[in-house]
């Protein structure tokens, strides 16, 4: 194929289309122009992935960067850092900022704002608001912007659309999948009396309990239905939604969390008060066991991490329920997802479905998740046998803090590589920020 190379990765097994094979991979350009066995002496740079596994570029279809306006808790340059540092090569980011994204001016600043400083790869979801609703079909389309994103409950502000009427004129509006956070306002300001006036967080999963998240799904596959618009549920959280998404394939694709699919309820608010607490909740092993049926079974197309910190004061300064929901996750998504394929609960082949391939599936997005020729060269590198401990000095969030320091792990990325450019090598981020608006087939 190509005569020389800017880059090869020589030595390794890598996770192609046709399956994990020994091969080297070409890289010109940016591009990926030949798998193989290939001559080291006709690239410019040779990565020794000897031992190593090369899997697609790890995209995080959710993550709550902050800024702007709540740079306290996170921002764009560390936030990506962290991805980074984790072996993700790229992410969408959420609109719940302030102010929220929800213009083609507040998507313009978010834009300008990652330029030079953000370490991957990147899209802004556009938030749906009363405001808003008619020009979403425009919005969605803007370069930059990865789709929709509806809060039809648990948001503040603007951004939440808890009635049918708006949420059906939402879905008119566009065609791309929108992606939507389904808890039921009027269920949660129904049993909030259960925790007002303060209660332990264990309560958390009793006041939002599976009928919240419940509710809200099912009124979303109906208006979906209606409006004949493709939706994606995030973070799915309850034994009873995944048979339910399961029936609705056809309108309807799903997400879990490496938090839901590791903490289990009520021993992670024992152990860990409010740091353990997120909308929606971590619930018990029930809930743990149907979720981990349904990635067995093909239910669930994406993992994401949900990334969405809250400073330590934050979280320890009030009481419950007053204290703030959301954990950082993005540098921990990768880790702890490849100790699940460690310890045999999940296999290499469903992860790289679930955090590569997936996201481009059902989302469009142009060039990434495989590694394939004509691609972009991005690639995760892992060490699949690596047994590392989570530590606060490894830890890169703005916020300080992880549910998961010191946890173990067998699996750990080694290296983070973004068109054909080496950012992270066993921990170190190297050169400056690189990171690139992602680009979407039905946005083009």
């Amino acid at each position: 194929m190509a005569e020389t190379y800017d880059l090869i990765l020589q030595g390794g097994e890598v996770f192609t289309p046709s399956g994990l094979l020994p091969c080297d991979v070409g890289v010109k350009g940016g591009l990926i122009t030949d798998l193989g066995r290939l001559e080291v002496s006709r690239a410019d740079q040779v990565f020794d992935a000897s031992g190593l596994t090369v899997l697609p570029g790890v995209v995080d279809t959710q993550v709550h960067f902050r800024e702007p306006g709540l740079e306290q808790k996170d921002d764009l340059e560390q936030g990506t850092f962290a991805a980074a540092k984790g072996g993700v090569t790229a992410v969408f980011e959420m609109p719940n900022t302030s102010p929220a994204t929800t213009s083609i001016r507040a998507l313009e600043v978010k834009l300008a704002r990652a330029r030079g400083r953000a370490w991957v790869d990147h899209a802004f979801y556009m938030g749906a608001c009363e405001d808003n609703l008619s020009r979403l079909g425009e919005l969605e389309r803007m370069p930059g912007c990865c789709g929709v994103k509806i809060f039809m409950g648990s948001s503040t502000g603007s951004l939440l659309i808890p009635d049918d009427t708006a949420l059906l004129e939402a879905l008119r509006n566009g065609r791309r999948r929108v992606a939507v956070h389904c808890e039921d306002e009027a269920r949660l300001q129904e049993r909030k009396e259960l925790v007002a006036g303060g209660a332990d967080v264990t309560e958390h999963p009793v006041w939002r309990d599976e009928g919240v998240a419940l509710a809200a799904t099912e009124r979303l596959l109906r208006a979906a239905q209606e409006a004949r618009r493709p939706v994606h549920v995030l973070h799915v959280t309850t034994e009873e939604e995944v048979p339910l998404l399961a029936a609705h394939k056809d309108i309807a694709t799903c997400e879990v969390t490496p938090q839901h699919l590791t903490l289990v309820a009520p021993e992670c608010y024992e152990r860990l008060g409010a740091l353990a607490q997120m909308n929606p909740p971590i619930r018990t092993d029930r809930h743990f066991n149907a979720l981990w049926e349904g990635v067995r079974l093909g239910i669930f197309d994406v993992i994401g991490s949900d990334h969405a910190p809250h400073t330590l004061e934050e979280k320890q300064s009030a009481s419950y329920p007053d204290t703030p929901s959301g954990m950082p996750g993005v540098q921990t998504l990768l880790p702890l997802m490849l100790n699940h394929v460690s310890n045999g609960r999940l296999s290499l082949e469903r992860l790289v479905d679930l955090v590569c391939s997936g996201p481009q599936r059902i989302f469009g997005i142009v060039g990434k998740g495989r590694v394939a020729v004509g691609y972009d060269a991005d690639f995760t590198v892992v060490d699949l046998k690596a047994k590392r401990e989570m530590t606060s000095d490894w830890l890169a969030y703005k916020c300080g803090w992880s549910p998961f320091e010191g946890k173990i792990v067998t699996g750990w990325p080694m290296s983070t590589i973004i068109r054909g450019n080496i950012v992270m090598r066993e921990g170190q981020l190297l050169g400056r920020p690189i990171g690139k608006p992602l680009r979407f087939s039905e946005a083009l």
